[in-house]
């Protein structure tokens, strides 16, 4: 077990007498007075209970104990100057931190976590997962991904996806024409966090732009959160408005079918970020990042 270390002072400046045989270069190495220097050594040889040095007219000389104590102390002080130098070479961890909603990051961003690093050599990752914003101006992400952001002096915005909505089914209910709505649950989203809902793509606007009159566009099954909703239209629970960038990799798989129209044009995806952040690291490293991932994705896309 250790015993308890002498205060680190009177540690130094007895190394650095020991090394120059001189309590006066000591202090000149260590930017403090002779006295001071002679002040700790008392202080040290009090503590440990032995005499350390044999104090001559001009200069001072190890005791046998002092020598004991000087060796091993040398080399811890010699390995402590290495590790601290060691770790100020080492560059700083870069981070970059993204919100987004959950569903947006676990359907279209979690798939290419790893092409950020590969993208940015020398960066870290972070990604903040919420349906409810962030305050940016506060720092508390360096730049959130938001449908329909509106213009802000404080914020600036960079387009990323469009997005449109439409009718998506589990392919097991077997729905052909709008008016076979009327034997499925309806699935809703609710858009608690976003502003001007009434221009938001919901069961209300889709009724009216099919002319489906038989259908009672509030009736059904809500959710507070997206990917509840998508994940109750993949077990067959109803059919769900959702976003079609969302559920791409759903209808890919035959998981959901898209089985009539018509399509709701939804609002953007955009890139949020603070006035005057847009050339910033970690904000430059997010926007390739996501332009390359979501140009990949929009390619996926192309192809089923």
């Amino acid at each position: 077990m250790t015993g308890r270390l002498p205060p680190l002072s009177a540690l130094r400046a007895f190394e650095a007498a020991a090394r120059h045989s001189s309590f006066k270069r000591a202090a000149a190495e260590l930017g403090v007075t002779p006295t001071a220097i002679s002040h700790h050594i008392r202080l040290l040889e009090a503590d440990v209970g032995k005499q350390l040095f044999l104090r001559q007219a001009r200069t001072v000389a190890l005791t046998a104990d002092g020598d004991n104590l000087f060796r091993p102390l040398t080399e811890a002080f010699r390995s402590m100057g290495e590790a601290v130098a060691a770790v100020r070479r080492r560059p700083a961890r870069k981070i970059a931190t993204l919100s987004a909603t959950s569903a947006f990051t676990a359907r279209l961003l979690l798939p290419y976590v790893s092409a950020f690093r590969d993208l940015n050599e020398g960066w870290d990752l972070r990604l903040l997962a919420s349906d409810e914003p962030v305050n940016l101006e506060a720092r508390e992400a360096d730049a959130a991904i938001r449908y329909g952001a509106e213009s802000s002096s404080e914020l600036t915005s960079l387009p990323l996806l469009a997005d449109q909505y439409a009718p998506v089914c589990s392919p097991k209910l077997d729905l052909r024409r709008p008016e076979d709505l009327a034997r499925a649950s309806l699935i809703h989203f609710d858009w608690r966090f976003a502003s001007k809902k009434r221009t938001l793509p919901t069961w209300r606007l889709w009724v009216a732009r099919a002319g489906v009159s038989s259908i009672d566009p509030e009736s059904g099954i809500a959710f507070n959160d997206e990917s509840a909703a998508i994940q109750a239209a993949v077990a067959g629970q109803g059919v769900g408005l959702l976003s079609l960038t969302l559920v791409e990799a759903e209808l890919a798989s035959g998981a959901l079918v898209q089985p009539f129209g018509p399509s709701l044009d939804g609002r953007r995806y955009d890139l949020v970020f603070p006035t005057h952040a847009e050339s910033t690291p970690a904000v430059v490293a997010l926007h390739r990042w996501l332009v390359s991932s979501l140009a990949l994705n929009a390619s996926a896309a192309l192809t089923r």
